[in-house]
């Protein structure tokens, strides 16, 4: 029974609820004086705040997405050893498998709204998988678009979190086939996952020395991936990246780092670096050559200005905005930085639901436009 599955919530709340009648039955019983009595009375308090504690947090995982599943919960690694190139007669399996589709809505056939896979990324370079999702737009499926290769948008949630938020809370996918149905974006391929490799780390995008190779996930992996078994276009700088928070900074990271794939990114309430705690442990080995090279203002300040552009989404009231308007300060040609700055807004769903289709159109205009500078591929 999954973590965040109806079921399993509707079982703690007939649990919580057949525990109170029981208390209450019972309750007389344990009124009577003497220390058994009082040992029942505290055993019945605590039975019943466990499980109505129970039903509220399974509630607010489910809303918030703190874990999907749980090995998440468990701490337990959700990587595994993928197989490498040559192991099997100098073939490799797709590093994609697609699990099944998931039902969101969507407003007509696949031929005219898309669908969205459930996936799992099997990654060849560095070993580790990832569950995630993919929407695929309805021409992926007209016949007269059948030869045709698509774009790639790869869309990132915070941490913690879960990729189904993206789906649930940020209806990224949703917003997406509307727009594509009024032919206000092209048809494009988006990939939807979380920032983290590993379920019991916050990785934060970054190449561990020692620990998982979270950047070569997203910058090999991902891209091997998606083109095994998806249309998708490997033209220079064809793909796109965008995220919220974390997945913000993963999403320009990816684009500052890799540009001949990652053509735009945005960030929505994006972090510049990568911030260490608890969850991350460290992700430098100590160094601080190491430390800056994944800042992305010490980038733009000591490091050649890659050709890609940026979107930087935040609200004057955000802890990010100031960040936000030095790292567009620092950026150079022929990198370019744009601003979505809001006068209100904050660092939850609705806010980076409501920039969503400001944020894809921007992505698709840009993406076009570097297409065009690349003869149309």
């Amino acid at each position: 029974m999954g973590l965040t599955s109806p079921t399993f919530q509707l079982v703690l709340v007939l649990i919580a609820v057949a525990v109170c009648v029981l208390v209450l039955w019972q309750w007389p019983r344990a009124a009577r004086k003497g220390p058994l009595a009082l040992a029942g009375r505290v055993g019945l308090l605590v039975l019943t705040q466990v499980s109505i504690l129970a039903v509220l947090l399974v509630a607010a995982n489910k809303e918030f997405g703190f874990y999907s599943t749980w090995n998440e919960l468990l701490g337990r690694t959700s990587s595994r050893q993928a197989m490498q190139p040559g192991t099997d007669g100098g073939k490799r399996p797709p590093a994609l498998a697609v699990k099944g589709q998931e039902s969101i809505g969507l407003k007509g056939t696949r031929e005219k709204a898309g669908q969205v896979d459930r996936i799992e990324i099997r990654g060849p370079v560095t070993g580790l998988s990832m569950d995630g999702y993919a929407y695929l737009p309805p021409e992926y499926f007209q016949k007269e678009h059948e030869k045709e290769k698509f774009p790639v948008v790869v869309v990132i949630t915070g941490q913690p979190g879960v990729s189904k938020n993206l789906i649930t809370q940020l209806k990224v996918p949703q917003t997406a086939s509307s727009a594509i149905m009024k032919k206000e974006i092209r048809p494009t391929i988006y990939v939807l996952v979380r920032p983290s490799v590993v379920a019991d780390r916050d990785t934060n995008c970054t190449d561990v020395p020692g620990g998982p190779q979270a950047l070569a996930f997203f910058n090999q992996d991902l891209p091997l991936a998606v083109t095994d078994v998806y249309r998708a276009s490997g033209a220079p700088g064809s793909w796109g990246a965008v995220g919220n928070s974390t997945g913000g900074y993963c999403a320009l990271k990816l684009a500052m780092t890799n540009p001949t794939r990652y053509g735009a990114a945005a960030g929505l309430s994006a972090d510049y670096f990568a911030r260490q705690d608890g969850r991350t442990g460290d992700l430098y080995a100590g160094s601080k050559a190491y430390k800056n090279e994944n800042d992305l203002t010490w980038r733009l300040e000591h490091m050649p200005p890659p050709p890609v552009s940026l979107l930087l989404a935040t609200s004057k009231n955000e802890d990010d905005y100031e960040p936000s308007l030095k790292f567009a300060q620092k950026a150079r040609p022929p990198l370019k930085a744009d601003k979505l700055v809001r006068d209100e807004g904050g660092h939850n769903f609705q806010t980076w639901r409501e920039e969503y289709p400001v944020v894809l159109k921007w992505l698709d205009k840009e993406l076009r436009a570097l297409a065009d500078r690349n003869g149309g591929q």
